[in-house]
């Protein structure tokens, strides 16, 4: 087939549909001897779509899928009955209409998927519940079309390439991170836990969010000083907040907590009281003196539930709220330190600090692997001199390691990106922040997952610890923005092509970690070998004379890749 031809998006002559399908646990069940299976061509309606999965960004969320089939949380059909295609990040077009729905859709129509769809309140994952990318084609109805946020699918132009397009979700999160806002306050109309420890004052107040402007709704007390107890007791009434006292400090809440304030740091209380922290909660500490020992602490929670742990050492409880102010941005011309950065997510942070107007000077690589540093080396070295960065790759087998990271962190690090699911690595660099520092645990630890860690800098130092996990229709649009005006180019992060023959392996690597970025797969093309792109040369040159700086994938080398090889 000629590429333009292919780009119109006609509606397919053929009558199969060629999908990877999921019918059990564990990779024996993925497929049927190890290939994709041949299924009828899906009939839509007249209020559906069909589309045409054009290429595939293979992910470890799809390893994961796989690994615990049935038992997956998001699985909720029987899988034995009803085997679903996975893949979620997708690049997709429109190649059929219903007859209700011409108005809004048109053949030839290109369209990105937001995966997480609701529709009356129940999840319906594209590639979970919903055939995903890894099917050659497939109907879409009001699900996707017409879910609970709306229309869950993301219009795409025509000069984006199709596998920067299919890794747009995966990127997604990586925006997010930094698009992230924080509360000034105390949660208004939320639930506020304040306790006392041995070590409290007195003359704490809340200057700020305790007033008619804003203020919990529900307010618990545990072992408040008498008088800020009294305080806080004549406000509630004033305001119609409500009160419960809750008697001793091994106690927790029934109810999750939004912010957790604790009146003189105390580890054992801060470790018991924690965990009733709620999604988006935040944990103020307020002292002046550092705790006597380190403090575990769920970094699982911080991730997944994006916890803000913070403190002060000013008696006026807001304060820990604005001064400093939480941030989600990377500190313009500061210390940036990516750790675990030599895979996928991690090149994605690095690439997108590089490409900031007004991003860090210092940027910092580590990982365990000497192959994917040398390659983040050979990715970003160029780009960083010429905005005038300094940029160091380095893995902790490299001799100056320890001495040259002393060096670098001297002042401190004012940001810093866990990329790498490891409680060793966060409690490492958890150590090296700079005063009013912050730590984001981007990397998905295990959820019950607890890190020892000197949390008095919160306090006397003003740093933060966030976490963040996931992201919503209108990060995509954000992340389409900056790539449509040219400020990221995604292509750069694929490191491995292949066919939908070539999906297993393809994900048996994902597994295996063996790329340092994505691996994409193309639907819609002849059997073609998973191949990394940096051996292109050897086995279609046309392409390899197409890449960037003979490395990268692009969007010309794409053109090339498709003219040789479509269906």
């Amino acid at each position: 087939m000629k590429l333009e031809t292919y780009k119109q998006g006609k509606i397919p002559t053929s009558t199969a549909n060629r999908m990877w399908l999921l019918h059990g646990t564990g990779f024996e069940s993925f497929g049927h001897n190890d290939a994709p299976e041949t299924c009828e061509m899906p009939k839509f309606g007249p209020d559906e779509i069909l589309v045409r999965h054009d290429a595939v960004g293979l992910c470890g969320a799809d390893v994961k899928l796989i690994r615990l089939g049935q038992q997956h949380p998001r699985i909720t059909a029987d899988l034995s009955k009803e085997p679903v295609a996975v893949g979620h990040e997708v690049a997709l077009t429109v190649v059929g209409v219903g007859a209700n729905i011409q108005d809004r859709f048109k053949i030839g129509d290109r369209f990105i998927v937001q995966p997480d769809i609701y529709k009356g309140g129940v999840g319906y994952g594209y590639g979970f519940a919903l055939h995903g990318g890894l099917s050659q084609y497939a109907v879409l109805d009001d699900r996707v079309l017409a879910g609970d946020a709306g229309c869950y699918l993301l219009p795409i132009q025509p000069a984006i390439g199709y596998a920067e397009s299919a890794i747009i979700e995966a990127l997604t999160a990586v925006v997010a991170a930094y698009r992230l806002k924080f509360r000034s306050t105390l949660k208004p109309e939320g639930v506020t836990w304040i306790i006392g420890s041995a070590r409290a004052k007195e003359g704490y107040i809340i200057r700020k969010g305790f007033d008619e402007h804003s203020h919990p709704a529900r307010l618990i007390l545990s072992n408040v000083p008498q008088s800020f107890a009294s305080w806080l007791r004549q406000r509630a009434k004033q305001l119609g907040i409500q009160v419960a006292d809750l008697v001793g400090l091994d106690q927790r809440p029934t109810e999750p907590v939004d912010d957790l304030v604790i009146l003189g740091a105390d580890p054992e209380l801060i470790e018991n009281a924690l965990p009733a922290l709620a999604f988006n909660g935040v944990l103020t500490v307020m002292d002046t003196e550092p705790l006597p020992r380190k403090v575990k602490v769920g970094m699982g929670r911080v991730h997944y539930d994006r916890w803000v742990l913070g403190g002060t050492t000013s008696l006026d409880i807001s304060e820990a709220y604005i001064h400093p102010l939480t941030r989600s941005n990377l500190k313009p011309a500061g210390r940036a330190w990516f750790v675990g950065s030599g895979g996928p997510i991690g090149r994605t942070h690095v690439q997108s600090a590089l490409a900031a107007s007004n991003g860090p000077k210092t940027i910092l690589c580590t990982d365990l692997s000497e192959e994917r540093i040398q390659v983040m080396r050979q990715s970003y070295t160029a780009e960083a001199k010429e905005k005038g960065v300094e940029f160091i790759c380095m893995t902790p087998d490299d001799p100056a390691y320890d001495q040259k990271l002393q060096e670098l962190a001297r002042d401190g690090f004012d940001d810093i990106m866990v990329c790498a699911p490891s409680t060793d690595a966060i409690a490492e660099a958890f150590n090296l922040l700079a005063p009013q520092g912050v730590i984001n645990i981007f990397a998905g630890v295990a959820k019950d997952a607890l890190v020892e860690i000197d949390l008095s800098s919160a306090w006397l130092k003003g740093t933060r610890t966030i976490g963040f996990s996931g992201s919503t229709v209108e990060d995509m649009r954000k992340t389409l923005e900056l790539i449509e005006t040219g400020e990221f180019e995604p292509a750069r992060l694929v490191m491995a092509v292949g066919s939908i023959e070539a999906a297993k392996e393809g994900l048996q690597a994902v597994m295996k970690s063996v790329y340092p970025g994505k691996i994409v797969i193309y639907n819609h093309i002849k059997n073609f070998p998973l191949t990394p792109i940096r051996q292109m040369k050897d086995r279609l040159p046309s392409v390899a004379a197409k890449l960037k700086n003979g490395i990268e994938w692009t969007r010309e080398a794409e053109e090339e890749f498709l003219k040789l090889l479509l269906a």
